[in-house]
């Protein structure tokens, strides 16, 4: 399994279209194979402060999601909402590792 975690910083002004976007973008990639999650969160103490938490089966199926139609109609419109680029670190699973857990 691979789980990305990707640390968002978005402009003040663009907060409410910026979880819009997302929440469009999780709707539709919750449903691709090979997904096991994809949460998106706002931090409490930084409301410009978002992570995204997306798990998938294998690498490919992690590779596949970022050439979805959602996934690049969500990229293209958020760019220019980001006060700083995107910061986005792979992780290998540990525990747990039956998928039925996630």
């Amino acid at each position: 399994m691979i789980v990305t975690s990707v640390t968002i910083f978005v402009k003040e002004a663009h907060v409410e279209e910026f979880k819009a976007a997302c929440v469009e973008n999780h709707q539709n990639s919750v449903k691709e194979p090979g997904n096991l999650r994809f949460d998106v969160l706002q931090c409490m103490d930084d409301p410009c402060r978002f992570l995204l938490y997306e798990v998938y089966e294998t690498e490919a199926a992690a590779l596949a999601h970022r050439e979805t139609a959602h996934y690049l109609k969500w990229r293209q419109t958020v760019e220019s909402w980001m006060a700083k680029p995107r910061d986005g670190v792979r992780h290998r699973v540990i525990a747990p590792m039956d998928k039925g857990k996630w």
